[in-house]
C-alpha cells in the first residue's frame, strides 16, 4: 500500500490492491468508486451488524520528507512510508481480523469491512457515497469500529466541524470626510459578540462548544473606508446541538451574513454503556474524547475509534508505525470482535 501513491481522490492503486487482496482470499469482495468492501460468508439480517471502517487514501507528502515517502522500509521495528500510520497500519489490522472470521457461523455480530477513499478530505465518494449504497442493498448498520491511529485506546466521541463565511456590510467613503459607514467596525462588533457567546446547552461528554474567529479581510486603500469586511469563524461543535442548530442560532445572533461551508462533520458521541464501551474497557482499553476528526462524523450510529499507531506522527514528514503496534492492533481487534455481545 505504501509503494502506490494513494492521495484523496487518488487512490485506484491501492483500492484495487486491496480488492484483489480480499478475492485472492475467496472473499466476496466489491469497489464502490475506489472504497472496497465486503460482508462476512454468512451474514444474517436477523444479526446486529458491526461495521469496521478505516481508510487508504493519504494527505499529499511532507515537504520535510528526509525519505522516500513511496519507499517501505522496515529500521528497528518501525515501517516507514507514507500511509504508514494514518490509517495504513488500523486498516490492514482490520483487514487481517475480517478475513480471519469471514467463515465463522457463530459471531454476535455480522461484520461489514468498508476500506474508504477520500477520508482525509471527506470527498463525495468516500464514505460518504457508501452509507446510501448500504441502504440500497438493504444493509442496516448498528455500529461501527473506526480503525484510526489512537494508541490502541478507545476514543468515545470526537467534536464536528462548521465553518462559517462571514460577510459585514457597510458604505463606502472618504476617510479624511469621516464618510461612509465602515464595515470593518460592523465585523468586529459581530466578532466581539461571537467571543463572548455561550450556548445553553453543554455536552456532558464533549463540553462547551468552541467558536473561534480566524481569519479576517477588507479595505482596498488606506483612504477608503470600506464597504465590506469578510471573517471565518471555525465553531467546534458537539453532540448537545446538531450543526444546523448552531448555524441558526449564530445567525439569528449575527448582523453580518454568515454562511456554512457545510453542515456535514457532526459531533460524535457513545454512551458508557454501550457494547463498544464495555467490551473496549474489559479489554483495558482507556476511553477518551479524540481531537482529531474521522468518519466518525459522518456515522448516524454509535461508534468508537481504536487503533494502532500514534496519531502525533499523522500527517508529518517521515511518517512511520512500529511492527509490534500493527500485531497489537490485530491482537485487540480480535479479541474485541470475540468478547462483543449485543
Amino acid at each position: 500500500m505504501i509503494a502506490i501513491p494513494s492521495t484523496s481522490r487518488d487512490e485506484a492503486g491501492t483500492a484495487q490492491l486491496l480488492h484483489q487482496y480480499l478475492v485472492d482470499k475467496g472473499i466476496d469482495a466489491h469497489l464502490y468508486y475506489n472504497n472496497v468492501w465486503a460482508l462476512n460468508r454468512h451474514y444474517d439480517p436477523a444479526k446486529p451488524t458491526l461495521l469496521l471502517s478505516s481508510h487508504h487514501d493519504t494527505v499529499k507528502p511532507s515537504a520535510a520528507y528526509t525519505r522516500d515517502p513511496y519507499a517501505p522500509t522496515i529500521e528497528e521495528g518501525r515501517l516507514y512510508g507514507l500511509g504508514s500510520n494514518d490509517a495504513g497500519g488500523p486498516a490492514v489490522s482490520l483487514l487481517t481480523v475480517f478475513v480471519n472470521h469471514y467463515d465463522d457461523t457463530d459471531l454476535s455480530y455480522n461484520l461489514l469491512l468498508d476500506l474508504s477513499a477520500a477520508e482525509e478530505c471527506m470527498g463525495e465518494e468516500g464514505f460518504r457515497a457508501m452509507l446510501p449504497e448500504f441502504g440500497r442493498l438493504g444493509i442496516s448498520i448498528d455500529c461501527a469500529l473506526v480503525g484510526e491511529p489512537t494508541c490502541m485506546q478507545a476514543a468515545v466521541g470526537e467534536r464536528g466541524l462548521v465553518v462559517l463565511d462571514c460577510t459585514a456590510h457597510g458604505t463606502q467613503g472618504h476617510a479624511a470626510r469621516n464618510e461612509g459607514d465602515n464595515a470593518i467596525y460592523r465585523a468586529l462588533r459581530d466578532i466581539q459578540k461571537l467571543q463572548d457567546f455561550q450556548f445553553e446547552r453543554t455536552s456532558e461528554l464533549l463540553g462547551p462548544i468552541k467558536v473561534t474567529t480566524t481569519m479576517i479581510q477588507a479595505g482596498t486603500q488606506h483612504n477608503v473606508v470600506p464597504d465590506r469586511c469578510t471573517f471565518v469563524v471555525d465553531i467546534r461543535t458537539t453532540d448537545a446541538y446538531t450543526n444546523q442548530e448552531v448555524v441558526d442560532i449564530l445567525q439569528a445572533t449575527l448582523e453580518s451574513d454568515a454562511q456554512p461551508r457545510s453542515t456535514r462533520v457532526h459531533a460524535s458521541a457513545i454512551s458508557d454503556d454501550h457494547p463498544l464501551v464495555i467490551t473496549a474497557k474489559a479489554l483495558g482499553r482507556t476511553t477518551f474524547v479524540s481531537p482529531t476528526t474521522s468518519e466518525m462524523a459522518l456515522m448516524p450510529f454509535p461508534s468508537l475509534k481504536m487503533g494502532p499507531g500514534d496519531s502525533a506522527r499523522s500527517h508529518k514528514a517521515d511518517e512511520y508505525i512500529l511492527l509490534s503496534e500493527i500485531e497489537e492492533g490485530i491482537d485487540t481487534y480480535e479479541k474485541f470482535i470475540l468478547k462483543l455481545k449485543p
